[in-house]
């Protein structure tokens, strides 16, 4: 029996387990609510959100659908308020917070509001949002540029500030968040759609409080905290014990790497041995890197079951602070996740080859998130930003996924054709899946897109930086490594320019941004996938003829009837 149970003998499992499915009814209420309330498309389409619940001590209880780089840094987010405002925290309080290294945010474009449930005068648990604003100010529209060198060039900042105070909105912090953004309207629109996640979540926790009793509801927050730890500890007795390594380079040559231990009880990510925080925007914090290594640890540990604060309790994060997976104030981390993701990555590439079914080769490894802003020929601005679909790795069961987010996304979607073309002064000329070679393995990695804006609007402003521009998807047990990301701009006048990167780059009624995505790492021998597939795949057109003779060799075997 869980200790919880003991603690309360009229607390039945099956009352447990009605409680807990009403925290998940409850965060799937609220991650509905701010969708259908945001007034961007990043938010409404693309889904770029997450909301939550926790317990009093700000313990992630239950998660919505949403990025897991959201949904794991909101206990962060709850505990630096209570830890700011113990003792004066009162009923109708909400608060906002949007500074990466105290508010449980990754950068400053991502705006945490939390707010705390009180039942007769009992604090009992904490809901909680978080959105990416389009923009907070700073030197770039979008308040992102790859230009950036320190925090304070990148917008407003709101450090853990109170919002709400028992009820009543403190007005002059909306009056400086409108007179920092270039989108007022829109990011006000934004929070309005945050705070009524909130209150959804907080009228949902009041009534289950009155039909089972704020305690109940405590002790069965406390008991599946102890289950998501068994689960956790359950699922890392079929993972391989030992410590596996791996290494990697950036794009500018840059050695980075790992150390992953796994004991029978532990779970541990070293990554202390890496580069010193970098002088631009590309840094992650250590919270940032911890949802890294908490999403990976899910992954193998206990895929099939939901996540909350005891589920990464046998995980540890070891990081050297000031550098570039554990980076300190004031480095700019606007476009933290290049390298946030790499640390992910990182950690799949060293427990991918000891767990080949659980693991694929590596994916495209880059949010390619891609912030156009432009000017109409009224004069209005509109802004977007979208991040990019790309190619994932094959496994030792199957080829890899085509045209699926990055490993930080998990449930979100491209905004459609349509949404980007009536509302952000765009016109997507073309969006197919990536016709270059790359990622042959007896399983061949997944497909990247070739997606192409072409610029509506008398002139506009291109910000954007990918990374795996250089250093392409690893592939595993002698797969290719997959294709390169690439960002290029095609100017109306025929003029083709490749991008290492874009800060605010100026563009002209016509031109034309094109992305292309990279193609995942393959698996096993080309030699070996049987012909019938090679040229399946070459009439569905995933690969071309070249590549079937080139890499597969399917002349050459053509009459090697053991492998059809």
């Amino acid at each position: 029996m869980n200790d919880a149970f003991r603690d309360n003998s009229d607390l039945d499992p099956f009352t447990v387990e009605i409680i807990q499915l009403s925290l998940t009814a409850i965060t799937d209420e609220m991650f509905s609510s701010m969708a259908r309330a945001a007034m961007s498309s990043v938010i409404y389409e693309v889904l770029d959100f997450g909301v939550a619940i926790t317990d009093a001590r700000g313990e992630l209880a239950s998660a919505g659908a949403g990025i897991p780089s959201f949904v794991g840094m909101l206990d962060p987010a709850v505990k630096a308020v209570i830890a700011k405002y113990a003792g004066a925290i009162r009923d109708g309080d909400v608060f906002i917070s949007n500074d990466p290294y105290t508010g449980g945010v990754s950068h400053i474009n991502d705006v945490s509001l939390t707010m705390p449930v009180f039942h007769e005068d009992r604090l009992v648990a904490w809901t909680a949002s978080k959105g990416h604003w389009l923009d907070l100010g700073g030197m770039s529209p979008g308040s992102l540029s790859p230009a950036a060198t320190e925090l304070f060039q990148e917008g407003l900042i709101l450090p853990d500030v109170r919002l709400f105070k028992a009820g009543a909105a403190v007005e002059p912090v909306f009056d400086i968040i409108r007179a920092n953004s270039r989108l007022p309207d829109q990011c006000i629109g934004d929070l309005w759609a945050g705070i009524s996640a909130l209150r959804t979540g907080e009228r949902r926790l009041r009534e289950l409080c009155r039909k089972y009793g704020a305690s109940s509801v405590e002790l069965a927050i406390r008991a599946y905290l102890e289950y998501g730890e068994r689960l956790s500890r359950l699922g890392m007795k079929t993972l391989p014990k030992g410590r596996f390594e791996a290494v990697d380079h950036l794009d500018d040559g840059r050695l980075i790497r790992v150390e992953v231990t796994i004991t029978e009880d532990t779970f541990v990510v070293d990554l202390r041995d890496n580069p010193m925080q970098d002088k631009g925007p590309v840094n992650s914090t250590v919270n940032s890197t911890r949802v890294s290594a908490q999403a990976v640890f899910k992954g193998v540990a206990a895929p099939a079951h939901w996540a909350n604060a005891g589920s990464f309790r046998p995980l540890k994060l070891l990081t050297t602070p000031g550098t570039l997976f554990h980076a300190q104030a004031p480095a700019p981390v606007g476009l933290y996740y290049e390298n946030k993701i790499r640390s992910a990555d990182l950690i799949c590439k060293a427990l991918a080859p000891h767990m080949p079914e659980l693991m694929p080769a590596g994916h495209f490894c880059s949010i390619c998130a891609t912030l156009i802003r432009s000017e109409d020929v009224n004069g209005a601005d509109r802004t977007f930003i979208e991040p990019e679909v790309g190619g994932w790795g094959a496994s030792a069961l199957k080829d890899g996924e085509n045209a699926q987010f990055s490993a930080s996304h998990g449930d979100t979607f491209n905004c459609p054709v349509e949404i980007n073309e009536a509302r952000n002064g765009i016109e997507v000329e073309r969006l197919e899946l990536n016709a270059e070679s790359g990622g042959a393995g007896r399983y061949r990695g997944g497909k990247g897109i070739d997606l192409r804006y072409r610029i509506l609007g008398k002139r506009a402003w291109l910000t954007a930086e990918f990374s795996r521009r250089v250093t392409p998807p690893w592939g595993i047990a002698g797969g290719r490594d997959g294709s390169r990301n690439r960002l290029e701009l095609l100017r109306r006048d025929g003029e083709m320019l490749e991008l290492a990167s874009a800060a605010n780059l100026e563009l002209g009624q016509g031109d034309i941004v094109r992305i292309v995505t990279a193609n995942g790492g393959g698996f096993g021998d080309p030699q070996l996938r049987p012909d019938a597939e090679i040229i399946s795949d070459l009439r569905d057109g995933y690969i071309g003829s070249e590549e079937a003779v080139n890499d597969y060799g399917l002349e050459i075997r053509a009459t090697d009837t053991r492998r059809q």
